[in-house]
């Protein structure tokens, strides 16, 4: 790995100059009395984010790093976090450049001209496939990946791993949980959606192929393998498993206490008090506690029982993370860098400046309902969302399938048939 790391880097080392995606603010720069020197090839093959010290070679880089507009206002988390970084490298003179860019922007911005991109920026990972087809984010290796595997829980690696090779180091979740109403459900319902739905509305997405994946998923139906990365396997969504929970969804879908949350329909329902559970993530949390206020529970999601045993819902998994471009005129200090930024330290930082919840499992996030719903969800009550192309296939037959139990059209009758139908499309490219 070590050698073919540096094998691509060499190759790819190039003079274009750096522009900022977006706005640009003016560069900052961290003083020292290093002399420039060149990146060695060893250290940029490893990937070393090493402690800082006398250690290291003097070095001279201009670093341009892309992230979202949020963080670069108020109390800035990115020039903060930029700042200690250079701090903890005495030997070298970094100044930076920053552009702003937003996660899911940076296939687009990077992928247009990435000689010509950020040396870090940050993205939504399931953009990796496009930023790996432009030579636009860099494979990392050595202690950096080291640091990534010990930091992260397994699936949640998974999410920055692809083809075999780790794309970048994660710093938040990216998953859907649940949150319910305190005085309507007890800590007991909330384990079991039935249960639930015995005593109260509950809203779920159902015509959202986002979502309706956990129920299938929940049955042992798999997407491409057991850990998402396998062609070969593609959708298994098929037979007595996958039927089974089809008719599952018949019979949820008719019942007098689920909502299908459409178009705002469960925050809605929430605030009136016509609905007492949704399914929602990180980005909802401000509006369910504007609704539910003391009330607000949440929790990861729920087990639903088919014929008589209790199945975790799974959620898809993903994340967002910092990456690389090999294009870089300074791997060495953009891996490192990068490093830092998806760390401990910078994570705990951005926790406390933007809320954005952490992956890092030394940070301690057990007294925040929020960031332990999404941890727990992240830990055992999800699936890795697969990055691979052939995932195109599944969103349309996915959200058919939903919308038709919505409608009623599908029934224990046809069951079976549908269930088929819609695996056969989700395993032909012709679907997208």
């Amino acid at each position: 790995m070590k050698k073919k790391t540096l094998a691509v880097l060499l190759t790819m080392f190039m003079t274009a100059g750096m522009v900022g995606c977006g706005s640009t603010n003016q560069g900052t720069e961290a003083a020292s009395t290093a002399d420039s020197a060149a990146v060695t090839a060893e250290t940029s093959a490893a990937g070393s984010a090493a402690a800082a010290s006398s250690e290291e070679a003097p070095l001279t880089a201009s670093m341009t790093v892309w992230g979202p507009q949020e963080d670069q206002s108020d109390d800035n988390w990115l020039k903060t976090e930029c700042e200690a970084f250079a701090a903890q490298h005495p030997n070298w003179t970094l100044t930076f450049n920053y552009g702003v860019c937003a996660e899911g922007d940076a296939k687009t911005n990077v992928g247009t001209d990435p000689t010509a991109a950020a040396d870090v920026y940050m993205y939504a990972n399931d953009q990796i496939p496009d930023l790996v087809a432009a030579n636009g984010i860099a494979e990392l290796g050595g202690s950096t990946v080291d640091q990534i595997k010990a930091e992260n829980s397994e699936t949640t690696v998974s999410t920055v791993t692809y083809n075999g090779g780790i794309y970048g180091v994660p710093f938040t979740g990216n998953t859907w949980f649940m949150y319910y109403d305190k005085s309507k459900f007890t800590e007991d319902d909330v384990k079991n959606l039935d249960k639930m739905l015995a005593k109260g509305k509950v809203a779920f997405p159902l015509s959202n192929s986002w979502y309706i994946a956990s129920f299938y998923a929940a049955n042992g139906c798999t997407l491409f393998g057991a850990d998402g990365t396998d062609t070969a396997s593609g959708v298994d969504f098929k037979g007595d498993k996958a039927t089974a929970v089809t008719n599952y969804l018949v019979d949820l879908a008719a019942n007098k206490n689920f909502v299908n949350d459409a178009d705002g329909a469960g925050l809605a329902g929430l605030g009136d008090g016509s609905i007492s559970a949704i399914f929602s993530g990180s980005w909802d949390y401000e509006n369910v506690k504007k609704a539910l206020g003391d009330n607000m529970g949440i929790i990861a999601p729920p087990t639903i029982t088919i014929d008589g045993k209790d199945l975790q819902m799974k959620a898809f998994g993903g994340s967002k993370a910092i990456g690389v471009n090999p294009n870089s005129k300074n791997p060495q200090v953009a891996v490192a860098l990068a490093a830092y930024l998806g760390g401990k330290d910078a994570q705990e930082a951005h926790y406390k400046m933007r809320n954005i919840l952490p992956t890092n499992k030394d940070i301690d996030v057990s007294t925040d309902a929020l960031a332990k719903a999404q941890g727990d969800t992240m830990d055992f009550a999800s699936i890795v969302q697969p990055i691979l192309p052939e995932m195109a296939n599944y969103w349309t037959p996915a959200q058919s399938m939903g919308e038709a139990l919505v409608a009623g059209d599908i029934t224990h009758d046809n069951a079976a048939e549908k269930t088929d139908a819609m695996n056969t499309a989700m395993n032909t490219s012709a679907a997208q």
